[in-house]
Parts: structure tokens; sequence; C-alpha cells
């Protein structure tokens, strides 16, 4: 196995909701193990303590919910999860299911550089980038 870098995201009792739906769109396989299956007898028995959902494309995500012997839950900030690319099709697909219950902060639009970009809060409250690379930019990194 090689290293990898990944999110792993934490969410207040709807870990597995979550993961759910972004499988819904992404594909993949996903997992999910509780804190009871790991013998946690406490109120949090049914909430997810690990989940993690791998892509057809390579994408893995991960997430669970915050434990309530950890404190007090403090919803994600001040980062983004970033979907980027050429697959336009498929990436268009995944702004709309992001966008559908989301908020938009900004629409997806072609930008000055040249790709076509947009921000949205899923309904989750994470926050998603995408960017489809234009042909000018894929050939230039290439």
């Amino acid at each position: 196995m090689t290293n990898i870098l990944n999110p792993y995201i934490n969410f207040k009792d709807n870990a597995a909701e979550a993961m759910a739906f972004y499988q819904s769109f992404l594909g993949g396989d996903l997992r999910v193990s509780k804190f009871g299956d790991m013998g946690d007898t406490s109120e949090a028995a049914d909430l997810t303590m690990h989940a993690m959902l791998v892509t057809d494309e390579g994408f893995t995500l991960m997430a669970s919910d915050s434990h309530p012997s950890m404190g007090e839950f403090i919803a994600p900030a001040g980062f983004s999860v970033s979907l980027s690319g050429v697959g336009e099709e498929k990436l268009r697909a995944y702004w709309e299911a992001l966008a559908a219950e989301g908020t938009i902060g900004m629409p997806l639009g072609k930008q000055p550089w040249g790709d076509v970009f947009g921000h949205v809060i899923d309904k989750f409250g994470i926050s998603w980038l995408v960017n489809i690379v234009s042909a000018e930019n894929a050939a230039a990194r290439s």
C-alpha cells in the first residue's frame, strides 16, 4: 500500500447519512462501522465510528460522528473538499448533486484562469470546490 492523503470529515450524528449521500453521486464502495460494533454500549453505540467511501475514480473520503465523550461538537470550518479534473460531465453532475440542497457560494462558471469553477456548501455543511479544467490548461499541465 502506498501512502495516501484524503479528507476525514467529522459530523454531528449524521455521518452515515452524509456518506450515503456522497456515495449516491460519486459511486463506489461505502463501509460504515458503528461505535457499538466495537463494544461501545453508551448512547453513542449507533453513531458512526468510521466510514470510508472508495470510488472507482480513486477518490477516498472518510468520516465519523463526534462521540459525546469527545466534548462539544464543533462544525467543520476552514477547509473545503476539492473535486477537479477534465471530466466535465461527471464534475457537473457532482456539482448538481451537491448544490441541490446546498448553498452556492460561487456559481459554477468560467473563471479568469480559464477553468470552470464553483463553490458550494452541501446540505451537511461541508464546503466543496469544483474545478473543471479547460482543454488549454490541461494541455499546459501535461
